[in-house]
């Protein structure tokens, strides 16, 4: 008896030459249904239909077409089981050698503009997937296909062995389960968009497509890949590289701590630089090329190989102090011009257009042994007219603007993080430190001389007055910090003695 292949494709690339080798070389019988069947018979091949093979037709608008006992009793049988055998002689079923099945176009669905629930909701498959599980599940005895990339490897078995090896199939099985549980993620994320949070249950799924495969990660042992998450292209994998080699695993790491401190600046032309995502300069100024000019001089010798990002379009201007050291990466919402044209003579540099700066993950997700953690994200945006100003001598306009500035760069640097700031730059940066005392002297004595007049941002609170003391012998006159600490009066005590201004923000930026 001839093999039995059994078709239903939503994408049909490779379908006719696929089938038209299963009948002429192999000689396979076919069996499909709904446009499949029509595809098939349109390019005059041999196509028995679905429901004519059941003897059942297809009902409800054809949401019921394939599940039925003739067709998933082929596919399950265990052709080594005498029961199984008798059950399909009994029932007039024959064993399915091959299911080639890809599901509705959901994922594209939902992609598209204005499209509404119902709509979404008719693309879920309901007869594939069950395909794909159970031929994925008796892959001992038959082979499932469930992408078009197969289709040429699979005929090349065929050719090479007359059968298809177990190997050969069982690694087709796992494309088909992974197939499977894609597209169930990709519809319960649609679905969870839609749906409260409280209401969503106690699970938390994450998946995700890979763009590619990267080098490496961190350090050149450890493998790494890029996944987008998501049904279309966003945040980074909607960006657009217009020049330089391809992007790392750190450039990555760094790019997104940099559009995170970037996006907090929309007002006022904004630049900043990254290594290892912390900031080694940040400045606003009247034109980009002034803030970048400041961020750099913020901390030159750092800002070598860093990854720098800018909240307005590349200009000239900016071009031209961007290619007189070497950078890994420059990030913008734009770029004009004359700009790449600047640019391109230093060819090496990554430089990327990304219109949207703002929008971030909604979740931050650690994996540890055994599981991982979930947490919302720090997207809290800051809001100086709900800081407490706890000490006698109240900040001028000018000085609550500087300590805005400070805390918003503060957010984004490694606990224990100290930023002092002048005149809207970044002069010193501590972060990382096991102890709050270490971030602000390497904050200050980073700063230098320049601290004199400058304020002072701390992510944490101070549980001693002894940075405050320090703090003012550099020449601060200005201190935000979360509060919080059972020594709050301490530290408020030695600012007043000392006439620095004091403000609470009552919100703590740690980041690990």
């Amino acid at each position: 008896m001839a093999r039995l292949a059994l078709l239903s494709v939503s994408n049909k690339t490779g379908l006719i030459d696929l089938a038209r080798s299963l009948v002429e070389e192999f000689g396979f019988d076919l069996i499909s249904s709904g446009g499949t069947a029509k595809a098939l018979k349109d390019a005059g091949l041999p196509v028995t239909k679905v429901s004519d093979y059941t003897g059942s037709p297809e009902i409800l608008g054809g949401r019921v077409k394939t599940l039925h006992p003739r067709i998933h009793g082929g596919i399950l049988a265990r052709r080594d089981m005498e029961d199984d055998v008798r059950d399909l002689e009994n029932n007039q079923i024959r064993p399915i050698d091959l299911v080639v099945v890809n599901l509705y176009p959901f994922e594209q669905t939902i992609a598209k503009e204005g499209v509404t629930l119902v709509e979404a909701v008719e693309q879920i498959d309901i007869g594939g997937p069950a395909m794909l599980r159970a031929a994925s599940k008796n892959f001992a005895h038959l082979t499932v296909l469930c992408n078009p990339k197969q289709y040429d490897d699979y005929l090349e078995q065929l050719r090479q062995h007359g059968e298809v090896p177990l190997d050969f199939r069982q690694k087709c099985a796992l494309k088909g389960f992974l197939h499977t549980s894609e597209y169930d993620q990709t519809i319960s994320a649609y679905l969870s968009e839609l749906t409260p949070e409280s209401e969503t249950g106690s699970s938390f799924s994450v998946s995700g497509k890979q763009l590619q495969a990267l080098r490496y990660g961190e350090n050149p042992h450890q493998n790494a890949a890029w996944y987008q998450t998501g049904n279309s292209p966003t945040g980074w994998a909607a960006a657009t590289k217009l020049q330089g080699k391809e992007l790392s695993y750190n450039n990555l790491v760094d790019l997104e701590a940099a559009r995170q401190i970037i996006a907090e600046f929309t007002d006022s032309p904004a630049a900043t630089i990254i290594k290892h995502t912390n900031p080694c300069g940040t400045a606003l100024g009247n034109t980009l090329h002034e803030a970048y000019t400041k961020a750099f001089n913020a901390d030159s010798v750092s800002a070598f190989g860093g990854i720098v990002a800018l909240n307005s379009p590349i200009d000239a201007a900016t071009a031209t102090e961007l290619k007189k050291t070497f950078l890994e990466c420059v990030i913008a919402p734009g770029c004009d011009d004359e700009a790449k044209e600047i640019l391109a003579a230093k060819s090496n540099v990554r430089v990327l257009v990304l219109p949207d700066m703002s929008s971030g993950a909604k979740q931050t997700i650690k994996a540890i042994a055994g599981g991982f953690l979930v947490q919302a994200a720090d997207d809290i945006v800051a809001d100086s007219s709900l800081w407490q100003v706890v000490s006698d001598r109240k900040p001028t306009d000018d000085e609550l603007g500087e300590l805005l500035f400070a805390w918003k760069v503060c957010k984004h640097v490694k606990s224990n993080a100290i930023v002092v700031s002048r005149e809207r730059t970044t002069l010193g940066v501590g972060a990382g430190q096991m102890n709050r005392v270490g971030s602000v002297k390497i904050a200050l004595e980073q700063a230098g001389e320049k601290t004199k007049g400058a304020i002072l941002a701390s992510d944490g609170f101070f549980p001693f007055d002894d940075s405050v003391k320090t703090a003012a012998n550099y020449g601060i006159t200005a201190i935000v910090q979360p509060g919080g600490s059972l020594r709050d009066a301490d530290s408020i005590k030695a600012a007043n003695e000392l006439g620095l201004v004091m403000v609470l923000t009552g919100v703590r930026h740690f980041l690990h």
